[in-house]
């Protein structure tokens, strides 16, 4: 018997941990979660969007327009800034997997804390100032960006004790 094929390569899986993360964000109108992964493939940290500890999620607003100070703009944490918080050793070397290319703020956390690569599925704010910035940045201080290419266009988690 030979091993079985069709199983999803690391960016998958880390990618389906990043993407499985985002399932605990509370935002109703966007869920991104990140998975960060040392060159061992071992996972550091995992985080994904919403407001910091302390700040209830019943008070604070989820607005996407308004006055900014009544949206959730200035408030909540982006799942990259979550995850480099959370974890509880050196990032240098990693790589971060997260669903939408990081804005600039996220850039800015992402090189100080060594991260070395960024993999993603989407850049559709390629042509916003956050995006554009946050590639100069990333450009500048040596970071590389990977858009995910797998084999699989999707992944099920299924929790029925009977399909185990």
């Amino acid at each position: 018997m030979s091993k079985r094929e069709g199983y999803i390569s690391w960016d998958e899986y880390f990618m389906g941990i990043s993407l499985l993360s985002a399932n605990r964000s509370k935002d109703p109108s966007t869920q991104v979660g990140a998975c960060i992964v040392n060159n061992k493939n071992k996972i550091m940290s995992v985080g994904y969007n919403g407001f910091p500890i302390g700040c209830s999620d019943d008070i604070f607003p989820w607005e996407r327009t308004g006055d900014e100070i009544d949206t959730k703009y200035p408030y909540v944490c982006h799942a990259e800034l979550n995850a480099i918080l959370n974890a509880t050793s050196s990032l240098d070397g990693c790589k971060i997997y997260v669903a939408l290319f990081p804005c600039n703020e996220c850039a800015k956390a992402i090189i100080q804390s060594g991260i070395s690569e960024i993999v993603y599925i989407s850049d559709k704010y390629a042509d916003t100032p956050s995006v554009i910035a946050s590639k100069k940045m990333l450009d500048a201080s040596g970071v590389k960006y990977t858009k995910l290419t797998g084999t699989h266009d999707t992944l099920t988690i299924d929790f029925r004790e009977e399909n185990i």
